[in-house]
């Protein structure tokens, strides 16, 4: 279906920008033929361009006569994509275009990940570039890159590159909000060198593992009180530590900034004691349960024999012992909410992975690996240096990524008044203020540009990140009256 999917659609100039921005493949670090298009862009329409070594660009479009003086606006937009296909999809996403599918009131991709996030942003942003409907004071055009693997384009960004006062990011996808904060970011990863011994004669393999949790984003989810299955399994071999049980492997989690939905670890038994293990586990299983019942109802505990091992030794019971412990005493979840913001988590630390890594040398190592978050920096580096002390109490190894900072909200900034009124005129009613106890470019740009004003909006997205991606089509036309609105207001205000 594709180019027809957009056929008849309002904003044309939108919509049009975002079909020729889907047939770009524009993967995270591949992101060198939407730069060549937007480069294109800008000399075709006689637009002042910059690019940085990163890869950054930035377009200037001139005011309208009369708005000279007025403030410089910043349009700010990223332009990578997550890449996710279903399982059967042929799609080759270095090289096939987005193809663009019409649903009732939405378009979506068939298949795959439709790029609306952040595909819209930079159309909207495009479209105002040769827009001549409406006034306006300068505007710059702040196109980023690698922001979905690590931010990359905002981290590299330097002094002097924008200049605006104002900056309005579009990344975000809830049509009726302001976005007006978010946390920043840090890891905080303890190595630990294994210390083996040998298996006791006669003892049998199992695997005792913890699925079936819903898991989800360590930021967005957090509060939600969903179980941690590194939490759980550590629990659970601290409540076997009254019988006579040895670890051979221990395992947990996948991403750093995920909830772990599974852990797994494999231990050596005592036949004789199966029985009265099982019972230990059973009764544990129960309390599990009923504890996340409401949060986790799908969550599975099993015990199961290991025919098959592989392993010729195990940790010894002090490392064991210790690991357990420190499962056991690094915080996890929620450690603050905001003051003023109803609902809205301050800060809050995550154990997110246990991986054990095996060198060339008899060296083996288990890297616990934590992540930190929080709008106030310096409640970030606390509970950082919380989770660091029950490290160095384990003498582990310590490793602190360098992070993002968090954005503040500022619910007085001239810029978030402006945007209220604006909101009001067009729409009757003024935006809902959210904030996001997650990562996004203005908690960097913040950072990069002190005193700068932002806020972040966008029309209905669902699905992000996933090939069940959508784009609400109503909602487009009303980002974008709200953008064009906006800007004009900004070039008006005393």
């Amino acid at each position: 279906m594709s180019v027809k999917a957009i056929e008849g659609l309002a904003p044309a100039q939108v919509w049009n920008r975002f079909f020729e921005i889907s047939q770009i493949p524009r993967p995270s670090k591949h992101e060198e033929r939407i730069r060549l298009y937007l480069r294109n862009f800008a000399g075709q329409n006689s637009i002042e361009m910059s690019e940085d070594a990163t890869g950054n660009i930035v377009m200037k479009i001139p005011p309208k006569p009369g708005f000279e003086k007025t403030p410089v606006v910043v349009l700010q937009s990223h332009v990578d994509m997550v890449c996710e296909k279903n399982k059967d999809k042929v799609h080759d996403f270095l090289h096939d275009p987005i193809e663009l599918v019409r649903d009732g009131n939405w378009i979506k991709a068939d298949e795959t990940t439709l790029g609306a996030d952040n595909g819209i942003g930079v159309a909207a942003a495009l479209a105002i570039a040769t827009d001549d409907t409406f006034e306006h004071g300068p505007i710059e055009l702040l196109f980023t890159v690698d922001e979905e693997t690590g931010l990359t384009g905002a981290h590299t960004l330097t002094k002097g590159f924008i200049e605006g006062k104002y900056l309005l990011n579009l990344d975000t996808e809830e049509d009726g909000y302001y976005y007006v904060g978010c946390a920043g970011g840090m890891d905080t990863i303890g190595t630990f060198e294994i210390e083996f011994e040998r298996i006791k004669e006669g003892y049998q393999a199992y695997t005792l593992f913890i699925s079936g949790l819903k898991g989800g984003h360590s930021g967005v989810n957090i509060h939600e009180g969903r179980a941690n299955a590194i939490k759980i399994i550590g629990l659970l071999l601290d409540k076997l530590s009254t019988t006579d049980f040895q670890i051979a492997m221990l395992t947990g989690g996948s991403k750093r900034n995920a909830i772990p939905r599974e852990a797994e670890t494999i231990i050596y038994l005592n036949p004789d004691t199966e029985a009265a293990i099982r019972e230990i586990l059973n009764e544990f299983t129960i309390e599990t349960i009923l504890e996340y019942k409401d949060t986790d109802p799908t969550i599975k505990i099993t015990l199961d024999k290991k025919d098959d091992s592989e392993f010729q030794k195990v940790y010894t019971r002090e490392f064991s012992k210790k690991i357990i412990n420190v499962i056991l005493s690094l915080p996890n979840g929620v450690i603050s909410m905001h003051p003023k913001i109803s609902g809205l988590v301050e800060t809050s630390t995550n154990l997110a992975t246990v991986v054990v890594e095996q060198n060339h040398a008899p060296v083996s190592k288990m890297m616990i690996g934590t992540s930190q978050r929080s709008s106030i920096e310096s409640a970030k580096k606390n509970i950082a240096s919380s989770v660091r002390a029950v490290f160095e109490l384990a003498d582990a190894e310590i490793t602190n990524t360098d992070g993002y900072p968090g954005w503040q909200p500022d619910l007085d900034s001239k810029l978030l008044k402006i945007s209220q009124k604006v909101h009001k005129q067009l729409f009757n009613r003024e935006a809902e203020l959210k904030a996001v106890h997650a990562g996004l470019e203005c908690g960097i740009l913040s950072d990069k540009y002190p005193g700068i004003e932002m806020i972040s909006f966008g029309p209905t997205i669902e699905g992000a990140h996933s090939p069940d991606e959508r784009i609400k089509i109503t909602d487009v036309e009303k980002f974008y009256r709200l953008l064009k609105s906006l800007i004009t207001e900004i070039a008006k205000a005393k």
